[in-house]
């Protein structure tokens, strides 16, 4: 059986005693152990975080540019072995895996940039022979938490930018497919990078708790469900920490009548039920306007939702695979029989699906509901499944408020052909990213990605100048240069610049 150890300063170590199964959601078998660390490891990886930590923060930035720029070249050369082992562990289509890392890279493409974007602000003259200065510098040693869904993505989220601002990176990534974090980590060295300035530690509840209350580490970032994202943002503030914390999701898609449906019902197939909706950015609520709109979307919906190939991870035709352990799989169909129970009608029913040859494996069926409400359960919590449930809105104000009242507030999306119904909602909707006929609007790496609401807790988004600004602090000085004129007085008041 493969042992999944940690990477200790730049080496595999681990002697815990406790393991984790992870699987191959192809066909439900235990292809992997994973050793689960204790305080002892996070404290040996802190150990040698803090001691390479200084030296690197110390390279000027354009070097350490150049470890990024090594770093990608490497993971584009090994493109097609990370997608395999992703895909392996999380049970997402190679295609999808290969979108998994190639957002990530988008991230480590802006960290190559470091040097431009660390430039502090300078004032010549602020006063009499006083000229005033400010520059950022590096945490020290920060840490992120990652999920199962984005196992390539989320880490370069984090680990990149925070990496290229000087700080030593402790990463805690998903029990669930642990393989290609560790992968990372190794090109990393090969890149170029000193052993101990990323770290990858594993772990449960236990070490989250132990990276958490560490002295030493000065900032986590945290992307899973609301609950746990609300956990982490207490606790590490608790123990004065900057804590960033993204948390769950129910995008909206809202579908105005002069929507082009065909177009509507293509970008809702791939955003519902791509990754067999195990996206934070997944498209799980459609809402259309008015009962033609919706009569008539449903109408296209059913066959393009029956056109769907469920496949496993390596079938190229397939459009998505099996979902990610079996306990998330009973966890979604238990969220399809609620949508019954309350009363909700079930057009497509995903549950009971099977592949042939793969009977053990975690697969779950597209699923579609209509003529669900807001006082559903179900509708009100996140499913992350292949599972798209439609409410139907009589009018713009009320598709708006769908999203806006709701508890999450992490994306939405209208399609329209009406420049001023879109500019108004993207104005008025209470939701941290829009899409206008976008139906994932997940941001470029150079701008930023945060919801609003229980989707995100704090007040500083991941990657781009939030980035930036999460994993760095701003010193200002300001600066005299005697001349030898004083004339003895004190400053009994404070000094102005007048």
């Amino acid at each position: 059986m493969r042992i999944i150890d940690h990477v200790i300063s730049g080496h595999s170590a681990g002697d815990g005693g406790r393991t984790s199964d992870v699987f191959d959601p192809n066909n439900g078998t235990v292809q992997a152990q994973l050793r689960l660390g204790t305080q002892a490891d996070l404290d040996a990886a802190m150990a040698a975080a803090l001691a390479a930590q200084p030296a690197w923060a110390a390279t000027n930035p354009q070097r350490r540019a150049r470890v990024m720029f090594a770093f990608k070249t490497l993971v584009e050369q090994n493109m097609d072995e990370l997608a395999h082992l992703l895909s392996s562990e999380h049970g997402k289509v190679i295609a999808d895996s290969k979108g998994d890392i190639q957002r990530g890279l988008e991230v480590i493409e802006f960290a190559c940039g470091i040097p431009h974007v660390l430039k502090g602000e300078y004032t010549q003259g602020a006063g009499p022979g006083i000229d005033v200065y400010s520059m950022r510098q590096p945490l020290g040693v920060v840490a992120g938490i990652t999920p199962f869904n984005f196992p390539a993505m989320i880490p370069m989220w984090m680990f990149g930018v925070a990496i290229a601002c000087g700080n030593a990176f402790i990463l805690k990534p998903s029990e669930r497919d642990p393989s290609v974090p560790v992968r990372l980590a190794e090109l990393m060295r090969e890149a170029g990078l000193p052993d101990g300035v990323l770290q990858v530690v594993h772990g449960d509840k236990e070490m989250v708790d132990a990276i958490l209350d560490h002295p030493e580490i000065r900032a986590v970032s945290f992307v899973g469900s609301s609950d746990i994202a609300h956990y982490v943002y207490r606790r590490g503030v608790e123990a004065g920490k900057r804590v960033q914390a993204m948390g769950g999701a129910k995008n909206h898609g809202i579908v105005m009548p002069d929507a082009d449906l065909d177009q509507v019902v293509n970008d809702l197939a791939g955003a519902a039920f791509g990754s067999a909706g195990e996206r934070c950015m997944a498209l799980p609520v459609v809402v259309p306007v008015g009962e033609a709109t919706a009569i008539a979307l449903r109408e296209k919906l059913i066959p393009a939702i029956d056109a769907l190939r469920v496949g496993v991870s390596t079938d190229a035709d397939a459009h998505y695979g099996p979902v990610v352990t079996a306990a998330h799989k009973a966890k979604i169909e238990s969220y399809i029989q609620m949508g019954v129970d309350e009363g909700a009608e079930l057009v497509v029913d995903g549950r009971g699906f099977t592949l042939q040859g793969h009977e053990q494996g975690f697969f779950v069926g597209p699923t579609l509901f209509d003529r669900v409400t807001p006082q559903m359960r179900s509708y009100q919590e996140e499913i992350f499944g292949p599972v798209l449930q439609m409410v139907r809105a009589e009018s713009f104000e009320d598709a708006l408020r769908l999203p806006s009242d709701h508890q999450y507030g992490n994306g939405v999306a209208i399609f329209t052909r009406n420049g001023h119904a879109a500019r108004e909602f993207a104005a008025r909707v209470n939701v941290g990213m829009v899409g206008i006929n976008v139906p994932i609007p997940v941001p470029v790496a150079y701008h930023s990605f945060g919801g609003w609401k229980r989707s995100a807790f704090g007040d500083t988004n991941q990657h781009g100048m939030e980035g930036v600004k999460f994993f760095t602090k701003v010193k200002t000085v300001t600066q005299r240069w005697p001349d030898g004129g004083a004339t003895g007085d004190s400053a009994f008041v404070i000094p102005t610049m007048g």
